[in-house]
């Protein structure tokens, strides 16, 4: 049973490449993607329910991954939200968490860790479904 995704990632390249490995390492399911903050927020609203499991890219085609974070404040508490940028500081983890990311991972250099939190032991809503 697979982890139900959505991916806010503009970079081709990176989508290209983390979807399989997401499906292969985590036995996730990406049911979609945005590359722009507008995008994301109308997928999100259009579909309060179809997402286990929603990752974000901090610099998008338009807009940011911060305004993908403020636009999820109403999700349910069984869903989460996982960070993945090049950009992240000490300064921008502390944001993205008062926002409401539930992890922050750098894509060079915690590649592990970020497969790692998504085959952790799920809270209900992450169970594989």
């Amino acid at each position: 049973m697979a982890l139900i995704t959505f991916l806010v990632e503009d970079n081709k390249t990176i989508r290209d490449n983390l979807v399989p490995a997401l499906e292969d390492l985590v036995n996730g399911h990406v049911v979609g993607y945005a590359e722009t903050e507008s995008g994301a927020l109308a997928w999100l609203a259009a579909h309060p329910d179809a997402w286990q499991l929603l990752i974000v890219d901090l610099f998008l085609k338009e807009g940011s991954g911060l305004g993908v974070l403020s636009g999820c404040r109403d999700r349910r508490p069984d869903q989460r939200i996982v960070v993945l940028s090049n950009y992240i500081t000490s300064d921008i983890r502390t944001r993205c968490l008062a926002l409401g990311a539930d992890a922050v991972f750098d894509k060079s250099r915690d590649l592990d860790a970020f497969i790692e939190y998504c085959n952790a032991d799920r809270p209900s809503g992450l169970a594989a479904l």
